[in-house]
């Protein structure tokens, strides 16, 4: 498939007081990560909200995040303006896009229609749609798509916005270019084990063709004479 490159990447995941906004429920989490290039640039959003509603028990059962520690929280309105700032213009990766879309546009909505809607600010990429797409008859949930790429979610014991973002950019990485950490360089784990990153990385199938640049005439010659010394039968050429 042909996926659009964007420079900035902002990985997005929110908690919620229950399955539908239709229904009444609200956000109660926002987390966001940045990523420039590929690279993780140490930016992020984070953001529990009060939601003026109770939180349903199995919600809480789910991400742990009670009606108690959201009683001082600010509101959606009073972060709406942050929030929105900070996904201007990006590329959001969004793990089921259409849940936390529909609840993000829900809370936008209320303020007023001059907010508009999130797809108005930037652009959304559903990346369990992409992974249904790579691993066809799968399960593809998060959790499952961590165990598939061989990256660390020990820590997940409960659900978190800005948590599962964290690893929703390490599996999207994966997922689109093989690149398994959010760091530049090995980390501690991998560089202690020597087999710890030897998982195959699959590209997608359709990817663009990497271009062929082919050598000119004189470049062939010094191959030429470079395989004569390799076979010893020549002098090595001066370069």
């Amino acid at each position: 498939m042909n996926m659009p490159i964007h420079d900035r990447i902002v990985i997005l995941d929110t908690e919620t007081t229950g399955l539908d906004p239709a229904e009444g429920h609200r956000i109660i989490e926002i987390g966001c990560v940045e990523m420039v290039r590929r690279r993780h640039t140490a930016r992020s959003f984070h953001q529990y909200l009060h939601p003026d509603r109770e939180v349903d028990a199995g919600a809480v059962e789910i991400h742990g995040i009670t009606n108690e520690f959201l009683a001082d929280k600010p509101r959606f309105a009073e972060v709406a303006e942050a929030f929105i700032e900070f996904v201007r213009g990006a590329e959001l990766i969004i793990h089921n896009a259409p849940f936390d879309v529909g609840f993000i546009n829900h809370e936008l909505a209320r303020l007023g229609g001059d907010w508009g809607q999130l797809e108005d600010h930037c652009t959304i990429t559903d990346s369990l749609v992409l992974a249904r797409k790579m691993h066809p008859g799968q399960r593809n949930s998060l959790d499952a798509l961590c165990k598939r790429y061989q990256i660390d979610n020990s820590g997940r014991e409960l659900h978190g916005a800005l948590l599962d973002a964290r690893i929703l950019a390490e599996v999207y990485l994966a997922m689109t270019g093989g690149q398994k950490s959010l760091s530049l360089g090995m980390t501690s784990e991998v560089q202690g084990n020597p087999g710890a990153d030897t998982a195959i990385r699959r590209l997608p199938a359709d990817r663009p063709p990497l271009p062929v640049i082919q050598p000119d005439p004189e470049e062939l010659q010094a191959h030429g004479a470079y395989l004569k010394v390799l076979a010893g039968g020549g002098e090595m050429p001066n370069w």
